[in-house]
């Protein structure tokens, strides 16, 4: 027991801890104070880049209760897509934040409610994720829910969803 203790005493101190980000060169993102998003790369923000032409006039916009309606279908599609189990490991590594708006801005933009959108295009948006069909799917029925929620008349979740339907080509990856 003793020539324990004694080797214990004459072993050298121990190194710290590695701080692995730092000798891997990992940054941490802060968050904007402002608007509490992270930081990405420098991008053209264009109108084009929504996926699809505005609606000609404001019915559409009326019929989803102009942009306070309009937020809660995007943010509230956002919050199930986060809980659906189909999808979920999709959005866990993204800034919730950061899509709540850009998806806000692109469904405001479309419905022709006053918007611009900010957001990448779809291809650069969806680059890497490998959305697959059933993917989509999933993304589709939580934002059906969303407008049902809400109560979105049917034929206008149907002119909303045909709008949207032709930038699965660019969000889909595999």
């Amino acid at each position: 027991m003793l020539l324990l203790a004694i080797a214990l005493l004459i072993q050298p101190a121990t190194e710290p801890p590695v701080d692995w980000d730092k000798e891997f060169g990992v940054e941490e993102k802060v968050r904007d104070p402002a608007t509490g998003e992270l930081p990405v790369d420098p991008y053209v923000q264009s109108n084009s880049h929504a996926g699809a032409a505005p609606f000609a006039g404001s019915t559409m916009a009326a019929a989803f209760g102009g942009q306070d309606g309009i937020r809660r279908i995007a943010n509230r599609t956002v919050e199930l897509s986060e809980a659906d189990p189909r999808i979920a490991a999709i959005f866990q590594a993204h800034d919730m934040v950061r899509l709540k708006r850009t998806l806000f801005e692109q469904f405001c933009y479309i419905l022709n409610a006053g918007c611009d959108y900010s957001g990448r295009d779809m291809a650069a948006a969806h680059k890497d994720l490998g959305i697959r069909v059933r993917d989509m799917n999933a993304l589709v029925e939580n934002l059906q829910i969303a407008m049902r929620d809400d109560n979105i008349a049917f034929a206008a979740q149907n002119r909303f969803l045909a709008k949207l339907a032709p930038m699965s080509r660019d969000v889909i990856t595999r």
